[in-house]
């Protein structure tokens, strides 16, 4: 992964600390190798002030409103407690802001605060994920990086990751880890200077990416395929039956989607997780399978679905609905089911990049992320649920 970063426009910017992490934040944004639609977050500390990305804010297009301002001193203290929900933690993010017009601070707000420098960069990577989230995800971190990366089982985001973090840390030297890497989940980064916060994630990524690139070889991702747009619509028909509102269908049909849909593990593949936790509450846990027939296809989706949902919900669960957001078609590839063109565009880039990391990680050794009770957790977040009590 090539660095973005351009001195000659970072020099406009060199008196002011907010601007530098806009741009930065911008540069990070622009590859979807790094993040993918909302994914990661970035901040700045700024005399007793954390700036750190809102809610609603895509990094490739925030600017300063969308950096929210908190008191830095609440969040350490904060992130010293025993316990605390997440709904409480965002109304005390909130509270501790100094311009109540900003949006709510990222629910990793206090994870950025106790990493001690000035600039925190956050992504949710491809290449290191995905190598995480193999069998031997641990022993190539430690083989790819050596022992300066602080490593980080997954701890479902917010609170309780922020506070295992504030844990494990209290008594080390900071300076010694080149950045975190959290298993499952992505990587953080920083520095006292924005440059070489930005810059130590693209070193982190191209080893990860060059790791790959010698040991894993797939068909193309890009090259057309050949599905048929009226079988494609049948499918999205009978999802629309299910979720109550039109479905738009987006082929994903590329030879590399067509080789996994011939795996014959498939049915356990696509429940092995997804390629970082936040992509459940976009795709759902897993997709539903077609082979000869669409309406058993579907059935047997919401029927999975279900029982998911009744092993892992407890009273205070309300079952979101039982349609999926994507169907891997045996022998032709996958199909994104959003209800309009925006979120089928959305689900589509977040199934490509799910399918190169399932058949990279098959082919070093297996492809295991999360367990269905952790993408459950994320999937069913109080805060998620929240919205749907208002």
């Amino acid at each position: 992964m090539k660095s973005l970063y351009d001195d000659t426009i970072a020099q406009q910017y060199s008196n002011d600390p907010l601007a530098k992490r806009v741009y930065t934040s911008q540069l990070l944004g622009q590859s979807k190798e790094l993040v993918l639609h909302g994914g990661g977050n970035t901040s700045v500390k700024i005399d007793g002030t954390l700036y750190v990305k809102g809610s609603g804010w895509n990094l490739d297009t925030i600017e300063k409103p969308g950096f929210s301002p908190v008191n830095l001193a609440v969040l350490i203290e904060m992130a010293g407690r025993e316990s605390l929900s997440d709904s409480q933690m965002v109304k005390e993010q909130r509270a501790a802001m100094s311009d109540q017009s900003f949006p709510n601070p990222s629910i990793e707000a206090i994870l950025h605060a106790i990493i001690p420098f000035d600039y925190v960069d956050h992504t949710h990577t491809d290449a290191v994920v995905t190598l995480t989230n193999t069998p031997n995800g641990v022993e190539l971190m430690e083989e790819i990086y050596g022992p300066n990366m602080l490593l980080i089982d997954y701890v479902m985001p917010g609170f309780l990751l922020a506070k295992h973090i504030y844990d494990v840390t209290r008594s080390v030297d900071w300076n010694t880890f080149d950045g975190i890497i959290l298993l499952n989940h992505g990587v953080f980064t920083f520095d006292n200077d924005a440059k070489k916060a930005y810059e130590k994630m693209i070193a982190i990524v191209t080893k990860a990416e060059e790791y790959l690139e010698k040991n894993v070889t797939l068909p193309c991702r890009d090259c057309p395929g050949e599905s048929d747009p009226v079988f494609m619509q049948k499918i999205a028909d009978a999802v629309s039956a299910v979720r109550g509102t039109p479905i738009f269908p987006i082929a994903i049909d590329s030879p590399r989607a067509k080789l996994l849909s011939l795996f014959p593990n498939l049915k356990r593949l696509v429940k092995q997780g997804g390629l970082t936790p936040e992509h459940v509450i976009r795709i759902k846990p897993f997709p539903a399978i077609i082979e000869d027939d669409i309406a058993t296809g579907i059935e047997t989706f919401t029927q999975d679905y279900q029982a998911y949902f009744d092993k892992y919900s407890n009273d205070s669960h309300i079952c979101l609905d039982l349609a999926p957001r994507y169907a891997i078609i045996k022998g032709v590839g996958a199909v994104a089911l959003g209800k309009d063109e925006k979120e089928s565009a959305i689900i589509a880039d977040i199934v490509n990049h799910t399918i190169t990391a399932i058949l990279s990680g098959e082919q070093l050794g297996a492809w295991i992320s999360l367990s269905l009770k952790d993408m459950f957790e994320m999937e069913y977040w109080e805060l998620e649920q929240a919205k749907l009590k208002k």
